[in-house]
């Protein structure tokens, strides 16, 4: 199996110029980042389990982790498995009666289980050698200036994430370790 790097979800952004939504995922040894456009909906129920926040009535994550639940499903771990195309592609790896699942999913729904049931979240080192970017280096404390591509990924990171308007989930439970 490829290199499973961990990750939590560092916050939800919003990009203020079209109103997408991101998730952006922290690599938990390290300081890179993975930023995942998702869906309005997706982005609130992430947000929602993240902030601590319990709607009057289950969403539709809430609907499928009880249902998961009542007939003993039990999710260990989420992984964003491929990009292609600019799509990422995720699985939810669960267990039934000693039974292995690995079930299809887009990575903002996989995600959104992920913080409702504590599994533990996962990215494919390929996906994050693609798509993973590092915070802006000191360019004067480096003494050194990074590979073109590097920069590019840097600064469209950077513009991206400077035209988000949504605050940071500071100190809001992150998922547990499992």
């Amino acid at each position: 199996m490829a290199e499973l790097v961990e990750m939590a979800v560092d916050s939800i952004r919003v990009h203020m110029p079209t109103g997408q939504h991101v998730v952006i995922l922290k690599e938990k040894s390290a300081e890179r980042y993975l930023p995942i456009w998702i869906g309005i909906n997706e982005a609130n129920a992430i947000a929602l389990k993240i902030t601590g926040i319990t709607p009057e009535r289950p969403i539709t994550h809430d609907l499928l982790v009880n249902i998961l639940g009542a007939t003993d499903v039990s999710v260990s771990r989420i992984v964003v498995t491929s990009l292609s195309n600019e799509v990422f592609y995720a699985r939810i790896v669960a267990t039934v009666n000693g039974r292995s699942l690995d079930i299809d999913a887009r990575p903002s729904d996989a995600i959104a289980v992920a913080v409702r049931v504590g599994a533990r979240i996962f990215v494919a080192g390929e996906v994050l050698d693609k798509a993973g970017v590092l915070p802006e280096p000191d360019k004067e404390a480096e003494g050194a200036l990074g590979d073109a591509e590097s920069d590019e990924k840097l600064t469209i990171f950077r513009e991206m994430i400077n035209s988000m308007d949504l605050p940071d989930l500071g100190d809001a439970p992150r998922t547990p370790e499992s």
